[in-house]
C-alpha cells in the first residue's frame, strides 16, 4: 500500500525536524577548580579527553559560578535567576539549619528546595519533546523537589545530600563523626571495586545509546571532585609517582581529575560512535571554584591550588568564582577558539532558550550566549555581574560583590568593609583600592545596593545576643 504524498511530505518534514533539534550533554563537575586541568594551566594533573574537547569547541576565559558554593550556583543554571533572587543563597542543609547562632550577625533565611513553580531548563526542553534525564547530583531539595519534579523523566543518583560518603562501591556510609547520618547514592547495582564518577557515566552512556533517534537533554552532574578526596587506588599511585608541580601536587585528587577526564572522554567517544557528535551540544563547566583549604577529608592537605587567582570555594574572590567553562556546539563554535566576556552560570537558560526558539521565555538575570558562540568578539548586553552570600563560611563572613569592566567590589556586611580590586592589573586581588580609588568605589557601591534591592536580595541581621556570647 502507497501512503499519500502529503503524508510522505509531512513524515519527511518531521524526519528533517527532528534531525535539526540538538541534543545537549550538560556537564557540571562539583568543586573543579579553575586550574584543574592541562588546558587551564595545571603543571600536575592530566585531562587529555577535557583538553581535546577545548580543541574541539570554545573556551571560556573569564567564566564565573553563580555562587562560590554549590546548590545556588546549580539553580541559577536551570532557573536563569541569580541565587539571590531565588532566596537559594546557601546549600539545602545549610538553609535548613538557619546558620550559627554566636557569630556578630545572624544569617539571611534562604530557600532550602528549588521551588516547583520555577521553569528549569529540563521543562524547556519538555516543551519541544526532548527526552530528559538527570544523572548525579542534584542537592536542591528534599525528595518532593527531586529531577522527576523539575522536567526530568529520569533521574538517577540525584538526592538532597551534597557529596557521598565515599566514591567506592557501594557509595554510602556516614559522612563524618560530626555528622553520622547514613547517606547513599541510589544508582542500582553494583560490585566491590566500581568506582562512582564510573558508574554514573555508565548510566549516561545507555541514555545516549538508547535515546540515539531522538533528541535528548541529559544533565551528567558529576560528585567528583568534591570531598572525599577519594582516587582509585591504581591512579592513585602512578600520581604518587609523578614529580610534583609547583601549582599542584596532590596525588589523590590528580587521581579524581583522572577519572573525571576518562569519563569526559567515555561521553566523547560514544556520541561518535553513534555519530552523534554533529548533532550534540557539550556543556563543560563547575559549580563554584576548587577547595584550597586542608580538611580532614582531603588528607588534611588542600586538594588544589586555583592560583594565579586568590582563595577558593566559600569566597566571593576569583579562586572561589572563576570557573572553567568549554562550549562544543557544532555548526556554532569555531574549534579551538577562546572567548574573553564575562560570563556567568545564569546565561545557559536564556542561551537553551533561544537555541530552542522559546524567545518569549523571561530573561531574568543571564543573557544568550549565541552571539558569543559564532563570534566570541561579540559584546553582551550586560554591565555588571553580581553575588550575594549573606552567609558564613570558615572563610568568609556575610557579603556581596560586584564585577564591571575590570573592577570588583566586595562589600561585607559585619563591617561594612569594602574592597576594590582592578583585576586587569591585579588579578590576585592584592591591593585594596577602595580609598584611593573613592569614586570608583562609590559608583559601585550605589550599583551594587541598587541590584540587591531590585532583586530584594536577602542581608543577614544583627544578632542581639551576640556581645553577650564574647563574654
Amino acid at each position: 500500500m502507497r501512503l499519500p504524498v502529503w503524508i510522505l511530505l509531512s513524515l519527511l518534514l518531521f524526519a528533517q525536524a527532528e534531525a535539526a533539534k540538538k541534543n545537549v550533554v550538560f556537564i557540571l563537575v562539583d568543586d573543579w577548580g579553575w586550574a584543574d586541568a592541562g588546558v587551564q594551566g595545571s603543571d600536575f594533573f592530566e585531562t587529555p579527553n577535557i583538553d581535546r574537547l577545548a580543541r574541539e569547541g570554545m573556551r571560556f576565559t573569564q567564566a564565573y559560578a553563580a555562587a562560590a558554593i554549590c546548590s545556588p550556583t546549580r539553580a541559577a543554571i536551570l532557573t536563569g535567576k541569580s541565587p539571590a533572587r531565588l532566596d537559594m543563597t546557601i546549600w539545602h542543609e545549610g538553609a535548613v539549619r538557619g546558620g550559627p547562632k554566636s557569630k556578630r550577625l545572624l544569617e539571611a533565611k534562604a530557600q532550602p528546595n528549588l521551588p516547583r513553580g520555577e521553569v528549569t531548563l529540563a521543562e524547556l526542553f519538555k516543551k519541544e519533546d526532548y527526552f530528559t534525564a538527570h544523572i548525579g547530583k542534584w542537592h536542591l531539595g528534599k525528595a518532593a523537589f527531586y529531577p522527576e519534579t523539575q522536567g526530568y523523566d529520569v533521574n538517577i543518583g540525584g538526592t538532597y545530600w551534597g557529596a557521598p560518603a565515599t566514591f567506592h562501591w557501594p557509595y554510602r556510609g556516614p559522612w563524618s563523626k560530626n555528622d553520622p547520618e547514613l547517606r547513599y547514592v541510589p544508582v542500582g547495582s553494583g560490585k566491590s571495586g566500581d568506582y562512582l564518577t564510573d558508574q554514573l557515566t555508565d548510566h549516561a552512556l545507555r541514555i545516549i545509546t538508547q535515546q540515539k533517534d531522538q533528541p535528548f537533554f541529559l544533565s551528567l552532574w558529576f560528585h567528583t571532585v568534591h570531598t572525599p578526596i577519594e582516587g582509585k587506588p591504581d591512579l592513585v599511585k602512578r600520581f604518587e609517582k609523578k614529580p610534583p608541580g609547583k601549582i599542584h601536587s596532590h596525588a589523590e585528587y590528580a587521581a579524581m581529575l583522572a577519572s573525571l577526564d576518562e569519563n569526559v572522554g567515555r561521553v566523547l567517544r560514544r556520541l561518535d560512535d553513534l555519530k552523534l557528535t554533529d548533532r550534540t551540544v557539550v556543556i563543560l563547566t563547575s559549580d563554584n571554584g576548587g577547595v584550597d583549604f586542608s580538611t580532614a577529608k582531603s588528607d588534611n592537605r588542600p586538594p588544589t591550588s586555583n592560583a594565579p587567582f586568590r582563595s577558593g570555594k566559600g569566597t566571593l574572590y576569583e579562586g572561589g568564582l572563576r570557573v572553567p567553562l568549554i562550549i562544543r556546539w557544532p555548526g556554532r563554535t569555531k574549534a579551538g577558539s577562546e572567548c574573553t566576556a564575562q560570563v556567568t552560570s545564569q546565561d545557559f537558560f536564556p542561551t537553551l532558550a533561544d537555541a530552542l526558539g522559546q524567545t518569549d521565555v523571561p530573561r531574568h538575570d543571564g543573557v544568550s550566549l549565541l552571539p558569543l558562540l559564532n563570534n566570541p568578539q561579540a559584546s553582551l548586553n550586560r554591565e555588571a555581574l553580581f553575588w550575594h552570600y549573606p552567609h558564613y563560611y570558615p572563610r568568609m563572613t556575610p557579603a556581596s560583590a560586584i564585577r564591571t569592566g575590570d573592577w570588583k567590589l566586595i562589600h561585607y556586611y559585619e563591617d561594612n568593609r569594602i574592597e576594590l580590586f582592578n583585576l586587569k592589573t591585579d588579578p590576585a586581588e592584592t591591593k585594596n583600592l577602595a580609598t584611593t580609588q573613592s569614586a570608583k568605589t562609590k559608583a559601585l557601591r550605589k550599583k551594587l545596593d541598587a541590584w540587591r534591592k531590585e532583586t530584594d536580595a536577602k542581608a543577614p541581621t544583627k544578632n542581639p545576643d551576640w556581645r553577650q556570647l564574647r563574654k
